[in-house]
């Protein structure tokens, strides 16, 4: 999109509220009025009131009644415009940050594999502030500065207009500056935007992965990439204000020598009568007053530039395509049933497939164990139930209807996972267990810790269930963050359970609980089980050996063991170890 469009697409942000813009608006055309009102009441006050003239005299009350009253006015005036300017922002940023995050969830997870978590921090926190620079106080200094503008060059006018002519002959001098340095400003606001993402990715992975960094000695290694980026973000806001200044600068001085040249006209025309000692006084004032609001304007199109970078970096995410959700099939609760027919699928551009040829019936009830090699596809497979992703080729059945004709809130409502990295959220721990449900039932959630085998260290925590977990779950134990994740299992009764590696990080104490859980997890459950240790799957319906994306066997423990092959070799080499 080019500025115009950017520009118009913001205002369109803003347009929602246009009662408090116009109020907005009003109040600085009536700021601006009042200010062009009291300096025209410098030229009674020099020409009369500073005089001998006794009419003067009887009427001195009336001058310093006048400027209280305008000045009442501008009090107002002000205070209504800085409320009501200020509230705009905010509450665009307010709906701007909602609308992302919205859109961050339903982004389909292709999205996230291709994208930094820090850089999209950056869009909702520091792009956005920049978008309002853009789009609310860019519209505010327009506004307020051109009133003020038209109010000063009206009383320029009005006392003496062929002055006021010459100043005209500065605009195509501020236009071309402004011109030429818009496109340097907005190519260096793009370089920041970009250099900040990366400046808070670098931040977001050490801060997250402190205890890494700290073990492996790479303290001074993340304080070099930290320092290189934030280098360049202090480079890039150094041209810009350099940029800026040299704008600016350039203008001042053509206001300059515009000044000078007036001034000098303007004195004979006091000296030949054409002023008086009052109009002189107002016309220089208003001449002089003149500067700033055409400083202020050609300072805001850095600002204006900035923004629209920015607003790039925004409307980025907000044009994404969300996940696809055209399915109009409900449904309530699924038997289980789950079908692979020809099931295709590669990771973006990649060239190989990272699933081949599947063809995988699972009834109702039945525990499926998928086992292989790190990179044979189990995960892969797994992710595609609850349509993470998308098929390359092939259709994927549950309960004989295709995946994308249910309507995914449905689809979803079906699964449960338990995987090896479990998500904690710094909340409650009934809030965990229960999370999505907006009103728990505590006794299914004390239910659902029971039968995790969880109730005993919940119980002695300070707080019990209403216990803060912090970021992650940072003060449980493995075990105990992965007993918390089956009972939030638990609690949602979905009819399909994938586990991941739910065992795999554990001490054998930790292990024989969380298996004890996942029992009881397991119960009337269709079952999709992804493990490397093999002794946990034995008493599997069926085991699935997975190699390069295509299964390559199928069976019972005893029956592949029987057979020789892929599965009975893998066996040998674990339980040998």
């Amino acid at each position: 999109m080019n500025s115009r469009q950017l520009y118009l697409r913001l205002l369109g942000e803003i347009k929602p509220y246009w009662r408090v813009i116009i109020v907005t608006v009003v109040c600085m055309a009536v700021a601006a009025i009042v200010d062009g009102a009291l300096l025209s009441l410098l030229q009674p006050l020099v020409d009369k009131n500073l005089s001998n003239d006794a009419l003067a005299r009887s009427n001195i009350w009336v001058l310093p009644v006048q400027i209280l009253a305008l000045a009442v006015l501008r009090l107002a005036s002000n205070f209504g415009n800085e409320y009501t300017s200020t509230w705009l922002s905010a509450r665009v940023m307010h709906d701007l940050r909602e609308k992302m995050f919205a859109r961050y969830m339903r982004l389909p997870t292709r999205y996230y594999d291709q994208s930094s978590i820090g850089v999209l921090l950056s869009r909702v926190t520091y792009d956005v502030n920049q978008i309002m620079e853009a789009g609310v106080q860019t519209l505010t200094v327009l506004c307020r500065d051109s009133i003020a503008l038209v109010v000063y060059l009206s009383i320029m006018l009005y006392h003496d207009w062929r002055l006021t002519l010459l100043c005209l002959i500065l605009l195509p001098g501020v236009a071309a500056s402004i011109a030429i340095v818009g496109k340097r400003q907005r190519r260096i606001s793009r370089e920041t935007q970009s250099a900040m993402g990366e400046m808070t990715r670098i931040l977001d992975e050490s801060l997250a992965g402190q205890r890494v960094v700290k073990l492996f000695g790479g303290i001074s290694y993340e304080e070099g990439r930290f320092s290189s980026r934030n280098r360049g973000v202090k480079n890039l806001s150094t041209k810009q204000a350099a940029t800026a200044a040299l704008n600016s600068g350039l203008i001042m001085l053509l206001i300059g020598i515009t000044l000078a040249v007036i001034v000098y006209f303007a004195t004979l025309r006091a000296q030949a009568g054409g002023l008086t000692a009052g109009a002189f006084i107002v016309f220089m004032t208003a001449m002089m007053a003149l500067q700033q609001p055409i400083k202020n304007i050609t300072k805001i199109n850095q600002v204006m530039h900035r923004g629209l970078a920015a607003a790039e970096s925004v409307f980025a995410v907000l044009d994404q395509d969300i996940e696809n959700d055209a399915g109009t099939t409900a449904l309530g609760r699924s038997e289980g049933r789950i079908e692979f027919h020809n099931v295709d699928f590669h990771y973006g551009d990649a060239e190989h497939l990272a699933l081949a040829g599947i063809n995988l019936s699972v009834a109702r009830g039945e525990t499926i164990a998928l086992v292989g090699s790190s990179g044979s596809g189990k995960t892969t497979l797994a992710n595609l139930l609850p349509r993470f992703y998308e098929p390359s080729s092939g259709t994927i059945l549950l309960d004989d209807v295709p995946l994308p004709d249910y309507k995914l809130a449905d689809l979803r409502r079906q699964f449960a996972v338990v995987s090896q990295d479990v998500v904690l959220f710094n909340d409650s721990v009934a809030a965990n267990i229960a999370y999505g449900d907006p009103q728990p039932d505590m006794a299914r959630v004390r239910a659902a810790a029971e039968a995790a085998f969880a109730i005993d260290f919940i119980e002695a925590m300070p707080e019990g269930f209403d216990s803060m977990l912090g970021e992650n779950g940072v003060r449980l134990s493995g075990g105990q963050r992965q007993r918390l994740a089956i009972a939030r299992a638990i609690y949602k009764n979905a009819p399909v359970l994938i586990l991941d590696e739910a065992t795999s990080a554990l001490d054998t104490e930790s292990e024989r609980k969380v298996q004890a859980a996942l029992e009881n997890l397991m119960q009337d459950r269709t079952t999709l089980v992804i493990a490397h240790r093999l002794s946990t799957i034995e008493s599997a319906d069926r085991i699935v050996v997975m190699r390069a994306g295509r299964v390559i066997e199928s069976g019972r423990h005893a029956e592949l063991l029987a057979n020789g092959g892929a599965y009975a070799q893998m066996h040998r080499v674990q339980f040998a170890e």
